[in-house]
């Protein structure tokens, strides 16, 4: 499977804490060829930074992609701003 690249804003999952899990949405073009709305394992890069990292449903028919601390510092972003990712399911060709 090729990788597919978007940019996106990293938002809190729970926005009215302002705090805890941090996720980009994917957007929808790229749902069903990175195998639909349910939770698998991702490998790429945000920010230019590897990373592997889990998507996951998140209502409404979108797909979430989890941004931990770590790859947050390696990208130099944070919750709020824009940035390039690159991901592929891991495990699927």
């Amino acid at each position: 499977m090729e990788p597919i690249r978007f940019s996106a804003r990293i938002r809190y999952w729970s926005p009215e804490k302002a705090s805890g899990l941090a996720v980009v949405d994917v957007p929808s073009e790229h749902v069903a060829p990175l195998g639909g709305l349910r939770q698998q394992h991702v490998r790429g890069t945000i920010g230019g930074a590897e990373f592997a990292s889990s998507v996951m449903p998140a209502g409404g028919g979108r797909l979430a992609h989890s941004v931990s601390k770590a790859m947050m510092k390696s990208a130099a972003v944070g919750v709020g701003e824009q940035a390039t990712v690159e991901i592929a399911a891991i495990g699927r060709d």
